[in-house]
């Protein structure tokens, strides 16, 4: 019974953080990609890959972490278990955002110095 609360509770919460995230990121990415990279189409296009490959990350760490949960049989369990759960994705998306930055930082500085 705990296991399926847990497994709700954390697939809502995981599930409202990786859309939120991916829209914002999406939708603010375009104006940063294009400043990085001159031809809109283009940027369009690395934009959705990136969402894309964002999302298949997200998929496949919610899909590792329900098939890895153990028997929970308490109330407390189910919390720390779904929270301890959210926050590697929470770090995971984190890294994973400040290295997209880092690299298009660094192809920005690459393409100025041609």
């Amino acid at each position: 019974m705990f296991n399926i609360i847990s497994y709700l509770l954390f697939l809502s919460i995981s599930s409202y953080i990786t859309i939120d995230v991916g829209r914002r990121c999406f939708n603010s990415g375009k104006v940063y990609l294009e400043y990085l990279i001159k031809d809109k189409h283009f940027c369009l296009t690395v934009n959705r890959i990136l969402l894309g490959s964002y999302y298949l990350v997200n998929l496949g760490y919610i899909a590792i972490s329900l098939s890895s949960w153990g028997k929970i049989t308490s109330m407390e369990e189910v919390l720390a278990t779904v929270f301890s759960r959210i926050g590697y994705i929470i770090l995971i998306l984190c890294f994973l955002h400040f290295t997209n930055i880092f690299m298009l930082y660094i192809l920005r500085k690459k393409l100025t110095i041609k």
